[in-house]
Order: structure tokens, then sequence, then C-alpha cells
């Protein structure tokens, strides 16, 4: 792997928090165990792209009552991913840094603010934000610009092989941090630690 990049970019869910999002229909079923993972995962798709503000998510599977304490409980489940602080803190030395991040507007805004994330981040590029999600190559396209580098210049770190795909095809290097631990063929790791002896 290239080490002299001139932008890192990372996926948010599976690489700068440990959960991958595939906890958010037990999580919900621990409420609702008859609801299908299709009745959950609906509302939640419309939010990641503008179509439903997030409290609506929790309304819309059936929650009542409270429904931002509802939203914060789980929010607060997420927890960020080990070693990635070091590894940022050692990446911003020399490159310029990005998240691209299918989420809702509300819950990226919360997870950032509750871990300072902001500060470590040139660009900041959400669906529900945008209203475009990944593996739509355009918001690839949209967070390289706003970068002012070059898409052979960028490391894009994910979880997920589609979304690394569509990164390639863009002309940026991906790497996988394998935390669903799937089959990859590409370059993968599993961990900020292996992917900094491999870097730096």
């Amino acid at each position: 792997m290239e080490s002299r990049m001139k932008a890192v970019i990372f996926d948010m869910y599976g690489v700068i928090v440990k959960q991958t999002g595939d906890d958010f229909v037990p999580y919900v079923q621990q409420t609702f165990p008859n609801l299908k993972h299709n009745e959950i995962y609906e509302p939640w798709l419309k939010a990641d792209v503008g179509e439903l503000a997030s409290l609506e998510i929790w309304a819309s599977i059936g929650y009542k009552g409270n429904l931002q304490k509802i939203e914060k409980d789980y929010l607060d489940t997420i927890e960020l991913n080990d070693g990635f602080t070091d590894f940022i803190r050692a990446v911003k030395k020399n490159c310029k840094t990005a998240i691209i991040s299918n989420d809702s507007s509300e819950w990226s805004r919360y997870i950032r603010d509750k871990f300072s994330l902001n500060q470590y981040f040139d660009v900041i590029s959400v669906s529900g934000d945008l209203k475009i999600k990944k593996p739509d190559e355009r918001i690839f396209y949209l967070t390289i610009e706003k970068l002012g580098v070059e898409a052979k210049d960028c490391l894009y770190i994910d979880d997920r092989e589609e979304n690394l795909t569509a990164a390639e095809k863009t002309g940026m290097k991906a790497v996988m941090l394998n935390s669903r631990q799937t089959v990859y063929s590409g370059f993968s790791v599993d961990s900020f630690a292996e992917l900094a002896e491999k870097l730096f």
C-alpha cells in the first residue's frame, strides 16, 4: 500500500465507531420482537437520505413517549473504535481527512459531537445532509472536490465491499477495516494498529 497519500477518507459505522449498524434490528426487536427486518430498516433508510427526521424513525417503528430519550439511549450504545484516535492524529500530521457516512443528519451530528470528532476532519459528507448515499459514486466525487485533491491521492477506509468498490471506481485506493469479519479479496486489515503498521 502506497503510504504517500494526500487525503484519508473514513466511513463511520464499523470504522470510526465499533458498531456496524447491524445491531439496530436486534436492538429494536428487544422491544418489538415481531417486527421484520424490512419494517425496521425502511424508516432508517429514508432518514439516511434526508426523507425523514431521525425521531420519525422511532415513531414509524412504533415507539411511544419521549422519542428523544429513546434515540439517545440507542446512540449511547455506540463506542469509538479501538485505536481510531491515535490513528487519526497520526494521519492529520501529513494528510487531509474526511468522513463519508450513510447516516441521518441528526444521528451523525450526535455521534460526532459526543466523541468530538469534527476537530479531526476537513470535510464531512453525510448522506442525510446530501441526499446521496454510498455506493453512489457522486458522494465520493463531492468529497474529493471539497478536499481539493485528486482521487488517486486518496485512501478510503470502509467495512463494506460495495462501498470500497465504488471508491476504487473513482480512482481512490481502498482498504477494508474488517469489522464484520467478511471475505474480501482486496487490501484488508483487522485494526487501526495494523493499518498504521502498513502505512507509516
